[in-house]
């Protein structure tokens, strides 16, 4: 069944000017961590993707590597190119727009372009979700960066937690089955336990490493209880 433009187009605002606010939040968390105004709207704008951006600037903060805060941003932000092969075919936009739709592709852009009947309204969803957040995400990204420059210690005013709370806050909703929910909480653990061990920023990258183990843990239970089936 068709959906009306108008719908699509409401529902697409929703979501860009939802998760465009956000962009405040980095930024104070990016200046906050050392980074100038100029790296910190550098990175909004080039970079696109708020999971990697925190992950990056939460491990130069902590006084990680910037190649191994770099590999952490790079891994989180590599799920953006399994996107991109599904919605190649979805939206089928003319190749001169590829590379600059490719800009666009994040969760959320994804999300509702996905979640659209027809093909008509796909493209819609997709145009307006990746134009109102881009566009928010890096104002809202500059004002932030200026009023923690305007605070001074982001340290003292609680600010450093705005980046992880709002990774949290949109990492949450994704997690709708239990390997999605047992992969999260593995990479909680092994990150949260290896901390203290390790230098800032490989703790994410060996936190990846949930994700195999709870495929593998799924994997041995689905195929004893096919066995058990059987018998």
């Amino acid at each position: 069944m068709e959906k009306p433009d108008a719908a699509v187009v409401r529902d697409a605002l929703g979501v860009g000017v939802a998760v465009g606010l956000s962009g405040f939040a980095f930024g104070v968390t990016s200046a906050g961590s050392g980074l100038t105004l100029l790296q910190t709207c550098a990175l909004s704008l080039f970079v696109f993707t708020g999971a990697s951006q925190f992950a990056l600037v939460g491990a130069l903060a902590g006084g990680g590597n910037p190649f191994t805060a770099a590999a952490g941003a790079f891994f989180l932000g590599v799920r953006n190119a399994f996107y991109g092969l599904r919605l190649s075919q979805l939206l089928a936009l003319p190749r001169a727009v590829r590379p600059f739709a490719a800009h666009w592709v994040i969760d959320e852009t994804a999300a509702v372009a996905l979640a659209q009947p027809t093909r008509r309204s796909a493209r819609i969803g997709f145009t307006v979700t990746g134009l109102s957040l881009y566009a928010l995400w890096n104002l809202t990204t500059l004002l932030g960066a200026l009023g923690a420059e305007a605070i001074g210690d982001t340290d003292a005013w609680g600010l450093d937690a705005a980046g992880p709370a709002v990774f949290l806050a949109l990492l949450a909703p994704m997690l709708r089955t239990s390997t999605e929910r047992a992969a999260a909480c593995g990479a909680v653990i092994l990150g949260l336990g290896l901390l203290p061990v390790l230098p800032a920023g490989v703790p994410v990258l060996v936190a990846a490493l949930a994700v195999p183990i709870v495929l593998y843990v799924e994997g041995r239970r689905a195929r004893h209880h096919a066995r058990r089936e059987d018998r």
